[in-house]
């Protein structure tokens, strides 16, 4: 049932994206949409500069290896019986060039911790316990619309960072970009050492995501658009 409900999101997310509502995110519930307002930069007119988002690093968890199952369900694993732990999330976004356009054939990646603080990583030896239905990394190509969609969890924190989930994004003619997102209004994020290394605090903001329960159903809902630093000449397709 969840899984039915993930693939109609996928289908459904991107018909909410209008003139009127680019600050909101608008969600299918058990009979209609809803609309949850989240904290994402403003959306610039096509011929205004956006805010670029800003670059984080990499990290020493980014995933590896052929074993590694590469899909936008990041909460069922293959040949598993359960759901992760956690609360379960739809996240989604588009990815825009500096004016604004979605930019399409861009691969997106995610990876984060599980609803344990631990990742599914040979380097993470931290005690412990490894969610065995949390597959921890996901990926997507946007489309025409330049949009991305994910089913993941909420990030947790873990000891000496706040709840984050890390992004990669790679394509034909734009410029690479490793970055983080972070929940808004967590307590822990005035003591992030990453999140306080961005010093303009508009492209700090503009890292920061609500994540709000969707009407009529379960899971909760984050959206998180990325700017590509370009002069808008990208090819796309």
């Amino acid at each position: 049932m969840r899984r039915a409900y993930f693939d109609n999101f996928l289908d459904r997310t991107l018909m909410t994206y209008s003139v009127q509502s680019r600050r909101n995110i608008l969600v299918a519930g058990a009979a209609a949409l809803a609309g949850a307002a989240l904290a994402v930069p403003r959306f610039a007119r096509a011929d205004e500069a956006r805010m670029v988002t800003p670059s984080q690093g990499l990290g020493p968890f980014y995933p590896y290896g052929p074993e590694i199952e590469r899909d936008a369900d990041l909460v069922t694993v293959k040949g598993g019986t359960g759901v992760a732990k956690g609360d379960i999330t739809l996240l989604s976004g588009r990815v825009l060039d500096a004016r604004g356009r979605p930019v399409s054939g861009v691969m997106v990646e995610i990876w984060q911790c599980d609803a344990f603080g631990r990742y599914h990583h040979p380097r993470d030896a931290r005690n412990a316990p490894l969610d065995p239905n949390f597959q921890g990394y996901g990926v997507v190509t946007t489309g025409a619309d330049g949009a991305y969609r994910f089913r993941t969890i909420k990030p947790v924190p873990y000891p000496g960072r706040t709840p984050h989930i890390h992004f990669r994004i790679a394509g034909r003619d734009i410029p690479y970009l490793v970055t983080q997102m972070y929940i808004a209004g967590f307590p822990q994020n005035d003591g992030d050492f990453l999140l306080k290394s961005i010093l303009d605090p508009k492209a700090r903001d503009s890292l920061l995501v609500r994540f709000e329960p969707i009407a009529g159903a379960p899971e909760l809902a984050a959206r998180f658009d990325i700017t590509l630093a370009n002069n808008g000449t990208l090819r796309r397709g």
